[in-house]
Formats: structure tokens, C-alpha cells, sequence
């Protein structure tokens, strides 16, 4: 599609859980700044590919439900991925279901409806991404330390988001045969540092018991419920703060994992049981509370090669994609190429 004008996105409904990101603010931890960004960085990448994104552009992260958004300037190409679906209704009243994993394009005045992120995250990519500006690199929403998103706030209603409009130059649209999913199994970790702070039964405990995620989550991080683990001794279930990163699982002394997640803080002074690896951190954003999971240790090297499978796996998926003609609309090169009559018959009456 080729560029045109400024598009606006309107905030209808924020809904629960909404919030703009994309690969995070690297770089400055060392200054108390999180990472942040996507939470399923492959699911997010997918939404941008089917818009037609280079990659790493702002876009919606959704975690719950009830948002609603209108084109306040439009055209603008839009697609979904994650189990979630939406409504669309157009400016004459005829609504129709926005299924996930293809593009749509939404004009002037088109009001769209997002359904429940049903494994409890989700992305909404919009081609070219969301335009706000950038602070310290990112368009990444850090609420707590007042960073973007808006304002440095949660949305309310009649906030606009900048963004691209579209030409009408290119009808086709895009979409996957096949979903992109991750690798079912265990969550695997890189044991440590501080894994001599705990006794050898919770070690073992530590990877066999089935873990509970709980209630009480957010993008910071995940409070886990299970068998308690136990320090050596009283004084182990402290450190003097260090560095911590998204996906180290803490462990104070109630014995329960708290396992980080992308905004989280950078030190803490719990002891860190074990390090979710890079492959699997993505997974630790569907654990909605009740869902079950559990722990397998694996080596710095298995670690590598779990993040390279995992992009092989990514690249094949986004040579699936196919381009398509949406309803209403005729492919008038495939009629040229088929249909046209080669020679000429002269008629009189």
C-alpha cells in the first residue's frame, strides 16, 4: 500500500489491559528503566507481517477485554492474531465479524469491537504502526514511570492515536492458512544464580511440581502457587538486590515463584531459583490464572538452539502467507488474463 495522509485511531472504550508496544527499550536497565515491549514477541511480529510491517513497529497489546476503537481518519490496514476475534461496523450500520490472522481495511468513521484475548494475550497491528513519538527508543507504554503509551497514562476514552492511512491502490489483502502456535511442553530455565539458597527437595520440587498461575499477574510479573519451597535457612530467603531481568523466578519466603515478566524491575533482592529462556518467555503471557504449567532445566547451550528452532519455525510460518481478494471486490488482472476474447466477430443486421 502506498503511504498517504495521517490516519487517527479513536479510543471508544479503553478497555482492561490495553496498552501499546514493541520490541522494548533496550539499553537502559542499567539506568532503572525496564525493558518492557511485547509480551509474545513472535505472535506480535506476526500481526506486523500481516499488515505488510518491516518489523518492530507499535502496535496494540491486548490482554483483556472490552476495547473499542473508531477510524477518526482512515483508510488504514489492520490485522489481528491470537485467539481473539472482533466486529466491525462500518459508517452504514452493517456489522460483520473480523476474524484473527488476515488484514482488513477499515475506513473513515469504521468502529471496530475487540472480543476476549481467550489465552490472554493478543495483538492488533496497523499497517506502518501507531505513530507516537519515541522515548528512549520505544514506543513501548511503561505506566508506572509515566512513559508513552499516551501521555504516560492508561487510554480513556477520546484519545487518538496516530497513524498511516492507505491508498486504495492495493485491494488485496493478507492472511495465514495456519496460526502461528509455540512449542507445547514444559517452561524451560537455566537454573540459578542463587540456586544454593535452597535445599536440594526444593530443587527437585522445583521441576517436578505442577504450578498454578494465579490472579494476581500484570506485565510486571506472575505469582505462581504450588508446594512451598524451602531456603537453607532464614537468612537465604534474602539477597543483597542485584540484577534481575523478564523471566527470572524469585522466590520469597512464603516459598511461592514470582517469575518476572517484561516490566519488570531491574534488581530485586528475593533469590532467583532459575532464568525462563529467551524461547519460552513468550508463553509465560498466556498463563491465565488457573492454567497449569511446569518447570525443565536445560543447559546455556539447549538454550540457543531452542531460540534458533523457534525462528527457523517463525520464518516458515510467515512463507505461508498468502495474498487474497476480500468480498466486493473483482480481480480485474485475473479477468484480463483469462476472459478476454482473442479475435473479433462482425455482426450486421
Amino acid at each position: 500500500m502506498t503511504q498517504s495522509s495521517e490516519g487517527m485511531i479513536e479510543i471508544v472504550q479503553p478497555g482492561i489491559g490495553t496498552t501499546i508496544q514493541d520490541r522494548g527499550r533496550t539499553g537502559y536497565r542499567h539506568e532503572g528503566i525496564p525493558l518492557s515491549g511485547w509480551l509474545d514477541a513472535p505472535l506480535a511480529e506476526a500481526a506486523n507481517a500481516l499488515v505488510g510491517n518491516a518489523g518492530g513497529e507499535a502496535i496494540f497489546e491486548l490482554r483483556g477485554m472490552g476495547t473499542e476503537l473508531r477510524v477518526k481518519s482512515g483508510p488504514i490496514r489492520i490485522a489481528l492474531t491470537g485467539s481473539i476475534a472482533a466486529k466491525r461496523l462500518t459508517q452504514d450500520e452493517i456489522l460483520t465479524s473480523l476474524p484473527a490472522w488476515q488484514s482488513a481495511t477499515l475506513q473513515t468513521g469504521d468502529r471496530l469491537t475487540l472480543g476476549m484475548a481467550e489465552t490472554g494475550c493478543a495483538y492488533l497491528a496497523v499497517a506502518n504502526g501507531l505513530q507516537l513519538p519515541a522515548q528512549l527508543g520505544s514506543r513501548s507504554s511503561y505506566w508506572r514511570a509515566g512513559i508513552e503509551g499516551l501521555l504516560g497514562r492508561a487510554f480513556r476514552p477520546g484519545d487518538v492515536l496516530p497513524c498511516r492511512t492507505c491508498t486504495a491502490s492495493d485491494v488485496l489483502e493478507w492472511r495465514s492458512p495456519e496460526p502461528w502456535t509455540h512449542q507445547l511442553g514444559p517452561i524451560r530455565v537455566i537454573l540459578g544464580p542463587q540456586q544454593d539458597h535452597f535445599l536440594q527437595a526444593s530443587m527437585d520440587l522445583f521441576q517436578n511440581e505442577k504450578w498454578e498461575a494465579t490472579a494476581e499477574q500484570d506485565r510486571m510479573g506472575l505469582r505462581l502457587r504450588g508446594t512451598a519451597l524451602t531456603h537453607i535457612s532464614t537468612h537465604a530467603t534474602d539477597i543483597v538486590s542485584d540484577a534481575v531481568t523478564p523471566g527470572a523466578i524469585q522466590v520469597p519466603a512464603n516459598g511461592q515463584p514470582i517469575v518476572l515478566l517484561a516490566d519488570s524491575q531491574t534488581v530485586g533482592g528475593y533469590p532467583k531459583i532459575a532464568t525462563v529462556i529467551q524461547a519460552d518467555l513468550p508463553k509465560l503471557a498466556h498463563l491465565k490464572p488457573g492454567s497449569r504449567l511446569r518447570f525443565q532445566s536445560v543447559t546455556v547451550d539447549q538454550a540457543r538452539q531452542a531460540l534458533h528452532e523457534q525462528r527457523e519455525a517463525w520464518t516458515q510460518w510467515l512463507a505461508t502467507r498468502e495474498s487474497f481478494l476480500p468480498p466486493g471486490f473483482i480481480d480485474e488482472q485475473a479477468l484480463y488474463n483469462s476472459n478476454l476474447v482473442s479475435g473479433m466477430v462482425r455482426a450486421e443486421f
